[in-house]
Formats: C-alpha cells, structure tokens, sequence
C-alpha cells in the first residue's frame, strides 16, 4: 500500500537526518563540512523531518548533556527519573525548549563547534509551519486514497523526531544486550540495526562516543556509516581522527 511506503520514506528520511546530522555531526563532530554543504544538510533536515524539525543547535548541546551526565538527575532524558516513556518525552521536551529558546546557561563545553543558524531555526520551528507539513500529510494521505483507519499514522508523521527519541532513549536504556559495562543503563536494542540505522546501537555509542561507527562487534551492522564513508570519499564531509571515546 502507497501509503506505508509513504511511512517508511518518512521514517527513514528524518531518521538519516536526525543520526547523521543532528547527532554525529551537531551533537559529535565526528566529521566535519564546508559551510555550504552544512546549510544543504540544514534544508535537507527541514524537508525530511517536517512538522517535527529539529534545531542542531539545541538537538547538539541537549545530546552532549545526555553523554556527560548519562543517567544522572542532570541528564535530559534518563529512563531512571520518569514513571513512564510519556514523562520522559515530556521531560525531554522541556529541556530542548529551554535550550532552544535561550532560557538556560549553558556550559561553554557544550556549545563548542555547535552549528548554528538561527533565521533558518526560527523559520522551519515557527508552529504555523508545522502544521502546514501535518496538513501536507493528510493531504498525500488523502490523494493517496487511505482508508480512514490509516489516518491515525498521521500522529506518527507529525512527531517523528520525539518518536525516534524515545525508542531510543527509553527503549535502549531498559532493553537490549551489552558489550561494555559502563557507568549508565545504555543497551544495544539490534545487532543488526535496521529499524533505527544504527542509533540501537547505543550501548557500544555510548563507549566509543567520537566513533563514527556504532557497529562493535563482528555481527553487528550500522546502516549509516557505509554512507559516511562514501561521503567521505567524494570529499563531500571529512571524517575526523579524533579518539573514539570522546563523546564530543
């Protein structure tokens, strides 16, 4: 059906924006790029996330405060402080707005090589915006011909970002196997990590933070890094040799 695939398009797209450019670029450094390039990735993000558009500013300063203070009552999304998933979404949510919209100090460890565009940021996080992409969703739903029982995906499409949030930050902190034992509860949800390109890798991330990638073990599979090395390659991104257990 046309509209699954429209799902998974979606899913995959923001996903590969979010774990490339949000985390690996924004929140890591694992790689750098030209200015022109990033604001390319900027627009990309816009397109791909949509209604659930996330700033790598407030995204790479939140995601460093998760590393230096993982699974502490400083840790923006720990699973150990909140009586379910909803309450961390919240909590989280709290956080990046008070991030994004200036209302916090902010370490400066945590804002070094942040990128940072803040015209665009406020364009593509203005509420009227998103709801036009919700209202672009139900509109391809509603060319598409989807029964009335797939419009509930809509929620879905409409907070894709915080979707993915919380499998991982939730899920991959309760759930999974472990290769290295470490001072917080990341697991590792997927040897084989489809579902969310290598993010389910979180236990061996959060061991090697400054590795580009996730994948460890000989069984394991990282979806993205084959991209970031053809990136690479073509010279479109530049692949840093910094140590791989610095987080940022």
């Amino acid at each position: 059906m046309w509209v699954l695939a429209v799902l998974a398009a979606h899913w995959y797209l923001s996903l590969f924006t979010q774990s490339f450019f949000n985390h690996r670029y924004a929140a890591h450094r694992m790689f750098t790029m030209n200015k022109a390039t990033e604001k390319v990735f900027y627009i990309l993000s816009f397109i791909f996330q949509g209604s659930s558009y996330l700033s790598p500013r407030a995204y790479g300063i939140m995601h460093r405060m998760h590393h230096a203070y993982a699974d502490t009552e400083l840790d923006p999304h720990s699973p150990k402080y909140d009586a379910n998933l909803f309450a961390m979404m919240w909590r989280t949510r709290v956080t990046y707005m008070n991030i994004y919209e200036g209302n916090i100090d902010i370490d400066p460890k945590f804002t070094k090589e942040i990128p940072d565009w803040p015209a665009f940021d406020r364009f593509a996080c203005n509420g009227y915006v998103r709801l036009t992409w919700v209202a672009i969703y139900i509109a391809i739903y509603f060319a598409l011909g989807a029964p009335w029982w797939l419009y509930p995906l809509i929620l879905i499409h409409a907070i894709m970002g915080p979707f993915h949030g919380v499998i991982i930050n939730w899920f991959a902190h309760t759930l999974g196997y472990i290769n290295f034992k470490l001072k917080d509860t990341s697991k590792n949800l997927f040897p084989v990590d489809i579902l969310m390109l290598g993010e389910g890798l979180h236990n061996n991330h959060h061991k090697f933070g400054g590795r580009a990638n996730f994948a460890v073990k000989f069984f394991e599979f990282d979806p993205v890094y084959p991209i970031i090395k053809v990136l690479d390659w073509t010279n479109v991104i530049k692949l840093r040799k910094a140590s791989p257990e610095k987080a940022f």
